[in-house]
């Protein structure tokens, strides 16, 4: 994919003369990150669910799931695909979304001519949340797609002949956790196309606010009403509290409503205000809360969030080698390490929020405390540096886990598209146990999904770029959406100086 940015071949001297006088060398170029920022953006083109349109880039894609709902006599074609398989899960798309619009918030200034792809990413998936949110009053569509049934084949989105059940939770069958996350979702989108597009920014945010009231007033766990369609997929262990006080929380940072405030304040200790938990992910959203709710206090000096800025400031140390609070696990080559089951999911989401409790802290100067030891914005930025850049190939094995960016990268790519002959390429049908002969196939993929990055690692450094061990090399669209935010940071940093 040639860079939309245009790139002197000087660059990469000129870079290398200022490292030896500055001894600030970084593993990359300014170019760099511009380029991993556009490829990390143009992955979610390879998730795209429905009609594609004109501007599509990644050609190797068609249109697919045309009729999802219709035999529900709701329209839900749209949205994205989570991972690898032809699924549309709602809680992980809706999480997707509140944190891509999260990395614009705070860094679309950074992203450049990128903001644009960036913005397109959003609105691919606030369309089919508004569609699966509006359609039948006291019900929001939560899924498209029989999990199970769609595992056992492998099949291109395009040949999609597994079951398109769709599946919901209402007032009678409630589902706390997905309303409140796609409430969540559709308010920060809300803030991202406050300018571009206003009208739509409103409905975003009104819709947001209905659809959190339908979280609050029905409490349950989708879980518990929708069983083993979701389970142990997106299973959401972590209950729906979590997500009732962030989607308050992105509901307030949108409208600034007093009576969100309110509920942030007598609600917050119910809720999980006074927990620590130390990873963020589409299943707990706690220390993300946190984090956007200690701007409140740094920025505006809000007492009632002083609270939250004391438990970012656990979180963040827990994350910081030689803090007193430390209890975070490395890998031998620097990378953060929290399972073996698509471990950069959690990299990425954390150095997103050293970036943003960055700052927010030099908003006013402020650091992490720590114990009896302080760390400055810089010290958060430094840590978060080095996991962007072990993603990139800054590790021991000198391997690029975002796929299509540097000189090595994974080949073998755990997603069904991507694996398949596209329809351009062979345009008959490829039903759903022909597929398999291609996941076992020791042949590269041949269609490259350009920007996703996969699961990562193990605890030793050691990677399998194996097409059947999906624990390392599956993508997924929350894996990125951090990502999106970090690498801008040091693309807009690098432009900077």
């Amino acid at each position: 994919m040639a860079s939309a940015l245009a790139y002197s071949s000087a660059m990469p001297i000129l870079y290398l003369a200022l490292c030896s006088l500055t001894l600030s060398c970084s593993a990359f170029t300014p170019q760099d990150y511009s380029d991993a920022l556009e490829k990390s953006i143009l992955f979610y083109e390879g998730q795209r669910s429905g009609k594609l349109p004109s501007n599509q880039r990644l050609k190797w894609r068609a249109d697919s799931g045309l009729h999802d709902g219709s035999s529900y006599h709701v329209d839900l074609v749209g949205g994205y695909y989570d991972a690898g398989d032809n699924v549309k899960f709602g809680l992980p798309m809706a999480f997707t979304t509140t944190l891509l619009a999260w990395s614009v918030i705070e860094f679309g200034s950074s992203m450049q001519i990128q903001i644009q792809n960036a913005r397109a990413a959003i609105r691919w998936s606030t369309d089919y949340l508004l569609k699966a949110a509006t359609a039948t009053p006291g019900t929001l569509y939560v899924q498209v797609g029989d999990p199970n049934m769609d595992h056992h084949c492998w099949e291109r989105p395009e040949d999609m002949d597994t079951p398109r059940n769709v599946y919901k939770v209402s007032t009678q069958n409630p589902g706390s956790d997905v309303a409140a996350e796609t409430a969540a979702a559709l308010a920060a989108a809300s803030i991202v196309f406050q300018d571009s597009d206003p009208s739509y920014s409103s409905k975003l945010l009104q819709t947001a606010m209905k659809v959190f009231d339908f979280a609050d007033r029905y409490r349950g766990s989708y879980s518990d009403s929708l069983n083993s369609v979701v389970c142990p997929f997106y299973c959401s262990y972590s209950g729906y509290h979590d997500e009732l006080l962030w989607g308050a929380s992105w509901i307030h940072r949108a409208s600034q409503d007093a009576s969100y405030l309110a509920y942030i304040q007598s609600n917050g200790h119910t809720l999980g205000a006074d927990d620590d938990d130390f990873s963020f992910s589409w299943d707990d959203k706690r220390a993300g809360t946190k984090v956007l709710l200690s701007k409140g206090f740094l920025e505006k000096n809000i007492q009632e969030f002083q609270l939250y800025k004391a438990h970012s400031d656990n979180y963040i140390c827990s994350l910081i080698p030689g803090s007193p609070n430390f209890q975070a696990q490395y890998t031998p080559g620097g990378l953060l390490y929290k399972g073996s089951e698509s471990n950069l999911q959690y990299v990425t989401s954390s150095a997103f929020l050293l970036l943003t409790y960055a700052k927010y802290l030099s908003s006013n100067g402020g650091v992490a405390l720590c114990g009896t030891s302080t760390f400055p914005s810089e010290k958060l930025i430094s840590e978060a540096k080095k996991q962007v850049d072990y993603i990139l190939g800054d590790n021991p094995d000198k391997m690029s886990y975002m796929v299509g960016f540097g000189q090595r990268y994974p080949l073998h790519v755990h997603h069904r598209g991507s694996s398949l002959p596209s329809v351009q390429a062979h345009p008959g049908k490829i039903d759903c146990n022909d597929g398999f002969q291609y996941l076992y196939s020791g042949s590269p993929n041949p269609n490259v999904l350009v920007g996703a990055i996969l699961g990562g690692p193990d605890s030793k450094d050691n990677f399998a770029d194996d097409r059947n061990n999906y624990q390392q090399s599956e993508p997924a669209t929350y894996i990125n959406a951090p990502f999106v935010g970090a690498v801008a940071f040091f693309a807009g940093k690098s432009a900077a100086n």
